[in-house]
């Protein structure tokens, strides 16, 4: 058979049912053999926007996304999607196109090095440059992208190659990759940090989505209060009596005091990015100690505190944890009362009427449209900080976010590729006019391919974030960030086929919100928002630097 039939053959036998693409020269002939096969083919309206939409597909599914580009700038656009991806730890398969294998470095039409491109932003890049190599890096392509930390691998295709004969025997022969080495070696220290521990807290990331279940059993049997990173929110629901929601640069003050205050750490699958734990988290808990969970050893050490490793998956991790407990808990009651009372204390009105819209009333009112069919994904900004702070997620896979990389952009094609992996599931995003200027024509996608998502979209007139920066550490030296606050987001998405429905009080929220949810088309609801609003708490980069609070934090 022909290389292009075998390498969907290949995507098919592991379950690929869907490809997020755009064609070119370089790739016609694995659109021609697309025609025949049962994989669905998306047609985004830009590459990045291919990358993202395989992220939430991948994401929401749990299983590799797959997204193709042609040679050069079609590759170049795949870039900033494979690097959100990488960043938060996403399987992904990029294939892209090339010249002939003959033709390479010598600045053939739309030649661009992908292979040397792309390596830095994957866990592994392939350059096919004999066909018969095809099924080698499609098998241990799969593999890497899922095993240890997940994230996407590359495969370069050479036309020649791809539109050569290949044996179909050799599909059949098995490609292994080595295993991954792990050290359990510290749980009995672990065992014991924890029953000397009279004030500890429970950390989890990203790295723990897949073991939601054993995190909820771990904090039950310990009783230690529970605090999330962005990527972490689902893996423990917001209705858990003891979690203490987000830490970090945004996060709420009940978890940052907390964190301040605690004598012990148990980090499951977080990486103590700066973005999560600050030089304001450590100022008063230098003497803390960390038990770190996690399956990549790179990321232990960075908090700079004394600790247990423990280099395994979560769930592997969690299940022996708890066996080696047992039932010799210490007694936390006072420590569990005073983390419920800063809880208490951290509580914010969602109920304002005020005009322009309160983005806080917009969470609220779509926190009363979420349910377990309810996938929520966000963009980048004050949008994304207000959907972590005031939105209930109760299950893992629930609220998609890019995190590490921070791309703008995100939420609609991500929400796309969500839909696409789950179409029984009510999918929203919540973005702001900034992100959602950037891929606006990614509705037309929606639209089309009869992928239908409700655009929550949060219209300030600004990049928000940006100005809230320039607000309180700038004096209020605006440069940049005025968007003219002069698109008319409804008409735009009428031109695109969907529908457009503009929300100027606060009362008309959930009804527009629900009925929009409901109605199977993808629908555009443009909020008029305050360009004051800040999201706080901010936590400065300068520890000596006060937070910046509200009236909601203490």
């Amino acid at each position: 058979m022909k290389g292009t039939e075998a390498l969907l053959k290949m995507l098919e036998d592991r379950g690929t049912d869907t490809i997020f693409g755009y064609p070119g020269g370089s790739v016609i002939p694995i659109y021609d053999e697309l025609l025949d096969s049962s994989v669905r083919h998306i047609l985004v309206r830009h590459e990045q926007c291919a990358a993202h939409m395989a992220d939430g597909y991948a994401r929401a599914k749990n299983m590799p996304g797959v997204c193709l580009a042609t040679s050069g700038p079609g590759t170049t656009n795949l870039v900033t999607g494979i690097a959100t991806a990488y960043a938060d730890s996403v399987p992904l398969i990029a294939l892209t196109g090339q010249v002939a294998a003959g033709s390479l470095g010598l600045g053939a039409f739309q030649e661009v090095d992908a292979y040397s491109l792309l390596m830095p932003i994957t866990k592994h890049s392939y350059r096919v440059l004999d066909v018969s190599r095809l099924p080698h890096a499609v098998s241990e392509a799969w593999e890497i992208c899922r095993m240890g930390r997940k994230g996407p691998v590359h495969i370069d295709l050479p036309v020649d190659q791809i539109n050569s004969e290949i044996d179909e025997e050799i599909l059949k022969e098995e490609y292994g990759v080595k295993p991954l080495t792990e050290d359990l070696s510290g749980i009995n220290e672990a065992v014991k940090w924890i029953r000397e521990s009279k004030r500890p807290v429970i950390l989890v990331g990203g790295g723990a989505m897949d073991a939601s279940e054993e995190v909820m059993r771990f904090a039950k049997l310990t009783g230690a209060p529970v605090e999330t990173t962005l990527m972490g929110m689902g893996a423990v629901p917001s209705s858990y009596g003891m979690n203490l929601g987000p830490l970090g640069l945004h996060g709420r003050m009940c978890a940052i005091t907390a964190t301040r205050e605690a004598d012990l750490i148990i980090s499951i699958g977080s990486r103590f990015s700066d973005r999560t734990y600050s030089a304001h988290d450590r100022m008063e808990c230098r003497d803390a100690k960390v038990i770190h969970i996690d399956i990549d050893p790179t990321e232990f050490g960075k908090h700079g505190h004394p600790c247990v490793n423990i280099l395994s998956d979560a769930k592997k991790a969690l299940t022996r944890l708890i066996c080696a407990l047992g039932n010799r808990i210490p007694d936390i009651s006072g420590w569990k009362q005073t983390v419920l009372s800063y809880k208490e204390r951290c509580t914010c009105r969602t109920d304002s009427d005020s005009v322009p819209v309160s983005p806080r009333r917009v969470m609220k009112e779509l926190g009363e449209i979420i349910d377990d069919g309810t996938i929520v994904t966000t963009d980048v900004g004050q949008n994304q900080m207000w959907a972590m702070h005031y939105l209930k997620i109760e299950k893992p896979r629930q609220f998609i976010s890019s995190g590490t990389f921070g791309t703008m952009g995100f939420g609609l094609p991500s929400a796309i590729g969500a839909k696409a992996a789950l179409p029984d599931k009510n999918v929203i995003t919540v973005t702001g006019d900034g992100g959602f200027q950037m891929v606006i024509q990614e509705l037309s996608t929606s639209v089309t391919e009869d992928l239908p998502v409700t655009v929550v979209l949060l219209n300030n007139g600004v990049l928000g974030m940006v100005r809230q920066m320039q607000k309180h550490y700038r004096g209020k030296r605006y440069s940049g960030v005025d968007l003219g606050n002069k698109t008319d987001f409804v008409t735009v998405a009428k031109g695109f086929g969907a529908v457009g429905v503009r929300i100027d009080k606060p009362s008309e929220l959930r009804d527009a919100i629900k009925e929009a949810a409901g109605s199977g088309r993808t629908t555009v609801i443009e909020i008029k928002t305050d360009a004051e609003a800040d999201i706080l708490p901010m936590l400065p980069a300068d520890p000596s630097i006060p937070i910046i609070k509200d009236g909601c934090c203490f």
